[in-house]
C-alpha cells in the first residue's frame, strides 16, 4: 500500500515524441509520463520504434481568464458537435491557443481524461478555473449521454454572464478614468501652475481675492505634501480593494451598499437577477434537481445578498414549498419574477420562463447602461468645467482686477 501511494505522486511531464509504425509511417504525438523510458516502452507496446523523445518546456503565460474559459467552453462544445472525439478535440483546443497556461491547463485535463478519468472529476481538479456550477453541469452531461448539449448550454450560459460583466464595467470604467484624470490635471495645477502664478502675483502689491487666496494656499499645501497625498489616496485604494476581495464581512457589506447606490445600484440589482436566473434555467434544464440547482445559483449571483436569500430559498424549497413562495418570502426579486416563475411551475416550463426572465433583465441592463453613459457624460462635463474652469478663473481675477484700475 505504502509503495502504491508513493507512486500515485509521482511527478509527471508532457513529452513529445517522433517514431514509425508497423508499416514504416514517420508519426508524433505527445504524452505525459514520468520520465523518457516510460515513454519509450508505452509506445512500444504500442507498436511504435521511438527515434525521438524530448520533455516539452511550456512558456509561462498569462493568467487564464474567464474569457479564455468561456471560448475553450465554445470550441469544445462545437468539435464534440461536429463528431471530433474528446480526445482529439482537446490537441485541437490547446495547440492552437496563443496563451501556455490555457494550453497547458488543458493538456493537464487531456491527461487525466486519458488516463481514465471522467471529465468533470478531471475539471473539478482545478477549482480555480472551473466552478461547482461548471463541473456538475458536465457530470450531468456525461451521465445523461448529453455531454454536448451540455457543453454548448454550458458556452451559451458563460457568454451571456461574460457578456454582462463586460457591461457593468464599461458602465464604471468612464466616469473613473474622466474622474482619475481630472484629479491628476488638478494636481498638475496646484503643483506646478499656480505657483509660477503666485510669484506674479507677489510683485502686485495689492489684496488679493478670497477665491485666489483659497487656491494659492491649497496650492501650497499640495506641493509641501504631494507626496503623503498620491501616497494615502492610492494607498487607500489598494488596501480598499484588497480588503473587499479578501474579507467576507466587507463583501457582504458592499454588495449590500452596492443594491442601494443611486442609479447604478439599479443596474446592479438587473445584473443580478439575470445572473441568477440565468444560472438556475440551464441547471434545471440539464436535469438537476431543483434543490441541487439551488447550490450553484447563489454563488454564480455574485452578490451576498442574493446568496443569502437563496440559502433560504432552497431550504424552504426542501422542505416542500414551491419555488414562487419561497422567492417571495425572500423579498428581493421584482413581482414581475415571481409571476414568471410561478407560470413556469404550473405550466412545467420553469427552465424556459427563467430563460425569458434572463432574456429581459439581460435587455434592461444593456438598456440601462446605454442610459447610464448618457447621463453621465453631461454630469461629468459640469463637474470638470466647475473644477478646472474655477481654478482657472480664481487664477485670473487679480489679472481682471488690475486690468480694471489700469
Amino acid at each position: 500500500m505504502a509503495i502504491a501511494a508513493s507512486a500515485s505522486h509521482i511527478k509527471e511531464s508532457l513529452y513529445t515524441w517522433e517514431g514509425r509504425d508497423r508499416s514504416g509511417k514517420q508519426v508524433r504525438g505527445e504524452l505525459r509520463a514520468s520520465g523518457e523510458n516510460v515513454v519509450s516502452a508505452t509506445l512500444r507496446r504500442q507498436g511504435i520504434l521511438v527515434t525521438k523523445v524530448k520533455k516539452r518546456s511550456l512558456r509561462s503565460g498569462k493568467k487564464v481568464t474567464d474569457k479564455d474559459i468561456t471560448l475553450f467552453t465554445r470550441q469544445l462544445a462545437t468539435m464534440m458537435k461536429a463528431g471530433v472525439p474528446l480526445l482529439q478535440s482537446f490537441d485541437i483546443v490547446a495547440k492552437g491557443h496563443s496563451n501556455p497556461s490555457v494550453s497547458k491547463l488543458i493538456q493537464e485535463i487531456r491527461g487525466d481524461v486519458e488516463t481514465g478519468t471522467s471529465l468533470n472529476q478531471a475539471f473539478r481538479k482545478f477549482p480555480l478555473y472551473f466552478d461547482p456550477l461548471f463541473c456538475n453541469l458536465v457530470g450531468a452531461g456525461e451521465q445523461a449521454g448529453i455531454l454536448e448539449d451540455l457543453l454548448t448550454r454550458l458556452a451559451i450560459y458563460k457568454e451571456k454572464t461574460l457578456a454582462i460583466k463586460a457591461q457593468i464595467k464599461s458602465a464604471l470604467f468612464y466616469p473613473v478614468s474622466i474622474l482619475g484624470v481630472a484629479f491628476i490635471v488638478t494636481a498638475v495645477i496646484m503643483i506646478w501652475v499656480v505657483p509660477a502664478f503666485k510669484s506674479v502675483f507677489s510683485s502686485f502689491g495689492a489684496d488679493l481675492p478670497a477665491p485666489t487666496l483659497f487656491v494659492m494656499s491649497l496650492s501650497d499645501f499640495f506641493v509641501a505634501n504631494w507626496y503623503f497625498i498620491f501616497g494615502g489616496l492610492f494607498g487607500g485604494f489598494y488596501l480598499f480593494f484588497q480588503a473587499w476581495r479578501r474579507s467576507v464581512p466587507m463583501q457582504r457589506k458592499m454588495d449590500a451598499i452596492l443594491l442601494k447606490v443611486p442609479i447604478f445600484g439599479e443596474v446592479v440589482k438587473k445584473a443580478t437577477i439575470a445572473r441568477w436566473t440565468r444560472t438556475l434555467a440551464t441547471m434545471f434544464a440539464a436535469g438537476v434537481p431543483l434543490v441541487e440547482s439551488l447550490d450553484s445559483v447563489g454563488g454564480a449571483s455574485g452578490n451576498a445578498v442574493y446568496q443569502d436569500a437563496t440559502r433560504k430559498i432552497q431550504t424552504e424549497v426542501s422542505t416542500g414549498t414551491s419555488l414562487t413562495i419561497a422567492m417571495q418570502n425572500a423579498d428581493v426579486f421584482p413581482n414581475m419574477v415571481t409571476q414568471m416563475v410561478a407560470i413556469g411551475e404550473e405550466s412545467g416550463a420553469l427552465d424556459q420562463m427563467l430563460g425569458k426572465v434572463a432574456d429581459f433583465y439581460e435587455d434592461e441592463v444593456d438598456e440601462a447602461v446605454k442610459s447610464l453613459s448618457s447621463l453621465m457624460e453631461p454630469l461629468i462635463m459640469v463637474i470638470l468645467g466647475v473644477l478646472i474652469g474655477g481654478l482657472v478663473v480664481a487664477m485670473y481675477l487679480p489679472i481682471f482686477k488690475l486690468g480694471s484700475v489700469v
